[in-house]
Parts: structure tokens; C-alpha cells; sequence
């Protein structure tokens, strides 16, 4: 059975991807702000905004946000988040434009390639102002840069993790209540050419950082994955939790962990 949406994609795994995912760095903000001269006047929209964290990261350089995802956990806690001029709306992008208006900056991070992603450009173009910008952020970051250059504290044993997942849910990757054998849909250049964009420019934002992580971040990591979705578990969930946090103890019996933080790609495309 192949994967089609459905509204169990990321059950459950709101509250863990707040905990799990390490956080956009402030240099991303940095580089949109310079690039795009973001001076705390327009709009901008969140497509997939997830708990929001990269809209949260935003929305100090514009006048108002706008955050919208199809999951209706990750907008509660993004509400929870109790950010001064920021609106979650609970919504998937095919249905924009939903009145929601224009905007001087569109962003899509981890999120597009859930979409339909002709229908969505082809909605998103008009919504965005004479100057603006669609950005899609690219970032891994439930999980650091692999290596083995030394650390203060172990990494964290991700490829016997990704067994232990296989072990319960078995070899192909599982989303919502189907698979995706061939992993997601890849293709968003062509998709934005057709749909009138021009593009793209491409910057990288560079880290390198290392960064502490408990075993309860690693384990929120692995639920944050929609690959991993507490909900797949079903009942087997607290055995699963407890195999992984007894691999993780043996990995480092002190419970903290290290791990470089990737870069972050941004690509640019303007209408």
C-alpha cells in the first residue's frame, strides 16, 4: 500500500518534537534578515510550521506571523507557545489561500515534500507581495553530524536506534497508516519553475556546534519522526520506550550525550 495524507502522520508527536528537535540556529534569522532586508514591517506565513519553531525564530524581524499546519497537536503546542503576534491556524496548505491574505515571506521548513506540491505552489505564488520570497529551509534536526572526532560526552548510538526501530516496525518506512518504500516525493524545483517562480539562490548557514542532549531529548527525537510516530507502536509503545532508553543507557550510562549540529541549507524563490 502506498502512502497517501491522512491526519495520523504525525500523531501523537507534537510534544516530542518540541523536546527532540534541536533548534534553528539564530543565524538563520540573521542571513533571512540580510538577504531579504526584513526590517519588522510585512507579513509572513509558515506553511508546515510544525510547533512552531522556526516561526517563532521569525517573527521578531516582521510586523505579524502567520503559522499553519495540518496537524492539529502541532498547532496546540505552537499555541502554547504564547508568542506575541503570531496566529496558528489549523489547516493543510492545499487549502490556502483561506483568506489568510499576502505576505512579504513565505517559509516552508521539512515540510513541502508532505504537500501537493503543484497545487500548493500554484496557491502560494499570488499570496506573496511584490518583493518577496518563498524559503525553504532544509535541515536534519532530530540528529547531529555523524563523525568521530572526539566529544565531551558520547554520541548517541543512532544506527543501532534506527535497528531498534526496524525491529518494531519493520525494514520499509512507515507514514500515517501507509509506507513510503522510496521515501518522499523529491522534485520541487521543477514544481516551482511551472508554477511561475524564479530561482533558485541558494545560502548555507554554518554551524559545527556541539550540543549536550539527555536520553528524554533522544527518545522525543525518535518520536518526533513520523517514521517513528508514537501511534505506530500501538500497544507495544512503553516496551519500545523502555528497549530504547536501556540501549541509550548502555550507550552512556550517565544519560548525556553530544552531538555536532548540522548546517542548514536555505533556498530562495521569488515569484
Amino acid at each position: 500500500m502506498g502512502w497517501s495524507w491522512d491526519p495520523s502522520l504525525y500523531e501523537g508527536s507534537a510534544g516530542h518534537y518540541a523536546v527532540g528537535r534541536m533548534a534553528y540556529p539564530t543565524a538563520l534569522a540573521d542571513v533571512l534578515r540580510d538577504e531579504l532586508g526584513l526590517d519588522g514591517s510585512g507579513r509572513l506565513l509558515d506553511v508546515g510550521c510544525g510547533p512552531g519553531s522556526l516561526t517563532r525564530l521569525l517573527a521578531p524581524l516582521v510586523a505579524s506571523a502567520v503559522g499553519v499546519d495540518a496537524d492539529a497537536g502541532m498547532i496546540a503546542e505552537a499555541r502554547r507557545s504564547g508568542v506575541a503576534g503570531v496566529e496558528w491556524r489549523h489547516l493543510r496548505a492545499e487549502e490556502l489561500p483561506a483568506d489568510l491574505g499576502t505576505f512579504r515571506l513565505v517559509t516552508f521548513a521539512q515540510s513541502f515534500h508532505w504537500m501537493d506540491q503543484p497545487r500548493v505552489a500554484r496557491a502560494v505564488r499570488p499570496m506573496i507581495e511584490p518583493g518577496g520570497a518563498w524559503v525553504h529551509v532544509a535541515a536534519t534536526t532530530d540528529r547531529g553530524v555523524e563523525g568521530d572526532d572526539p566529544l565531551p560526552h558520547p554520541r548517541p548510538p543512532w544506527d543501532q536506534v534506527d535497528e531498534l526501530v526496524v525491529g518494531y516496525l519493520g525494514p520499509v518506512r512507515r507514514a500515517g497508516q501507509g509506507v513510503l518504500p522510496s521515501g518522499t516525493r523529491g522534485g520541487e524545483e521543477d514544481v516551482l519553475r511551472e508554477a511561475g517562480f524564479h530561482g533558485p539562490q541558494r545560502l548555507e548557514v554554518v554551524r559545527g556546534d556541539v550540543v549536550k542532549r539527555s536520553t528524554d531529548e533522544l527518545v522525543s527525537a525518535v518520536h518526533s519522526l513520523s517514521s517513528a510516530a508514537p501511534h505506530l507502536f500501538g500497544p507495544r509503545i512503553q516496551e519500545f520506550d523502555d528497549d530504547l532508553r536501556a540501549l541509550l543507557r548502555s550507550a552512556s550510562p550517565s544519560g548525556t550525550f553530544a552531538e555536532r549540529v548540522r548546517d542548514v541549507a536555505v533556498v530562495i524563490w521569488r515569484p
